[in-house]
């Protein structure tokens, strides 16, 4: 194994090698000359219907079909208006929302209250079946007051209502989306955004049109592009031959030992950049799989948590500003603390609990990952130097979730990026409140945490946010691992700038 990996290595360094060596020779790319920017990453984007697509790329490219009632400022997190004029709490439980009257929908719909009433109650009702019904479920209805003026009902109070209107709530046409549903949002997604979707084909690539009627006065602007075009390439070697090659004019998730090569590449730019988004090993701690696996036992989950360096991954693999955490947040969300428990790199320890907690030799299990696959092959190198046999099962990330959710994983390695809100509520919340993420099933931690996401008061909230996460990390209910970095590589032709929300706002982007 050692020595098939070791080839493997040298094949894929002089591939890199002879990228280098022809780079000069490539012509310059086609992308500017024909005003399309063209765009690759690793996953696929399985439907154009943002309310059943979960993916990154999938939230990235509904931001260039939709808009939502408000937009917040990626730098200074200021909240502007889009399709509301302006917004106003008429009490703890009540939003009122004035809406712009010259907005027309793709299929040259106009949009009013209709659109905004009927998109919300069908994202808060359960019947609706969508797979991130936590990001809604904080709304109780939404009520249109005239043709221009809308009230969303909340539950309890929420502090955080508009960053997830900001974030998640892309406004449908009533009338189009009724009638043609899912399935005819996925074939012609039809929005009010910079851009219209000109050909969708699943799983492959998306091909956006500019949309010249945008209106005028969007936080957005007006698109510069006249296309954008979005390519799944799985492999990392052939993004980058396309990349050189002008076949693509930006790609991301660059491998951090091939950043310092790229940078010398005279026809592209190379930038990192840390993002709101984490790693974290899961485990089916209320054995949700029925199959009573070992990780049930907590001594097993610490010594699972002692036995992986998370320093050395990041040190050697991930680099750039990354760094490890300890609590199950994003380390700058409101809330997430690092007063708890910690469990530091000490393979001695992880034999000795497992020893206690009578599994002597170690035991065999399925690790499922779906990211960055030499991230998680390192964690199972870790584990097996104390004697766990960990065989990975490498999903995509739609099939991973859905089994999570159905409670048929006992242990996996998944990231997540809290649709960049800088609040705990997007991230412990949305794992450990008996959704079907939640593995725990703690009631007690439920109720931290009900407190801490409802409440006005920050120190009540910042308080019982402290208290769920110090008994996610002393009951080993998570092993958080670390944030991330991100790295981008593009042509040298394109003015773009990297933002920590890990969504690149293409239609902010230009040609030099």
């Amino acid at each position: 194994m050692a020595s098939l990996q070791s080839n493997l290595k040298f094949v894929r360094a002089a591939f890199i090698a002879l990228l280098v060596a022809l780079s000069g020779t490539f012509h310059a790319h086609a992308g500017k000359a024909n005003n399309t920017l063209t765009w690759a990453s690793n996953l696929e984007v399985n439907t154009g219907d943002r309310y059943y697509e979960t993916t990154r790329e999938g939230t990235i490219l509904s931001f260039y079909i939709w808009d939502m009632l408000v937009y917040q400022d990626p730098v200074s997190l200021e909240f502007k208006p889009l399709l509301a004029k302006s917004h106003r709490w008429i009490d703890d439980l009540t939003l009122e929302f004035d809406l712009r009257d010259d907005v027309k929908f793709h299929n040259g719909q106009k949009f009013t209250a209709d659109d905004v009433v009927y998109t919300i109650n069908f994202a808060v009702n359960p019947e609706s079946k969508l797979p991130s019904a936590t990001e809604y479920t904080w709304m109780k209805r939404a009520e249109k007051i005239s043709d221009y003026k809308v009230r969303i009902h909340l539950r309890s109070p929420f502090p955080i209502a508009l960053d997830y209107l900001a974030c998640c709530t892309p406004i449908y046409p009533h009338e189009y989306y009724s009638k043609v549903g899912t399935k005819g949002m996925s074939d012609k997604p039809i929005g009010t955004g910079p851009y219209k979707v000109a050909k969708f084909d699943t799983g492959k690539s998306v091909v956006f049109e500019m949309n010249p009627e945008y209106f005028s006065g969007s936080p957005k602007g007006k698109p510069n592009f006249k296309s954008i075009v979005y390519r799944t390439i799985p492999e990392f070697s052939t993004q980058l031959a396309e990349l050189l090659s002008g076949g693509v004019d930006w790609i991301w998730r660059v491998p951090a030992d091939q950043v310092a090569k790229l940078a010398k590449m005279p026809n592209l730019q190379v930038k990192q950049a840390g993002i709101v988004r984490f790693s974290y090993i899961g485990f089916d701690v209320a054995n949700r799989t029925g199959t009573n696996h070992p990780l049930t036992n907590k001594l097993v989950r610490q010594a699972v948590s002692h036995a992986i360096d998370r320093e050395a991954i990041v040190r050697n693999l991930i680099k750039g500003d990354a760094r490890v955490i300890h609590a199950a947040c994003y380390p700058e969300q409101f809330g997430c603390t690092d007063d708890l428990l910690k469990y530091e790199y000490d393979p001695v320890k992880a034999k000795k609990l497992l020893v206690e907690a009578g599994y002597p030799n170690g035991f065999e299990i399925e690790l499922h990952g779906y990211r960055e696959r030499p991230y998680t092959e390192a964690v199972i190198g870790y584990l097996r130097e104390v004697g766990i046999k960990a065989n990975l099962v490498w999903m995509q990330y739609p099939a991973l979730r859905d089994k999570n959710y159905a409670g048929k994983t006992a242990f996996y390695h998944m990231t997540w990026g809290s649709s960049a809100i800088y609040d705990a509520y997007a991230s412990t919340s949305q794992f450990f409140k008996f959704e079907g993420s939640d593995l725990a099933r703690d009631p007690q931690v439920r109720d931290w945490l009900e407190v801490a996401d409802t409440s006005s008061d920050k120190k009540v909230r910042a308080d019982n946010y402290k208290k769920a996460l110090q008994k996610i990390a002393t009951e080993a209910y998570w092993l958080p691992m670390f944030t991330y970095t991100m790295n981008y590589a593009f042509t040298k032709d394109l003015d773009f700038t990297p933002l920590p929300n890990e969504l690149p706002e293409f239609y902010l982007a230009k040609w030099k």
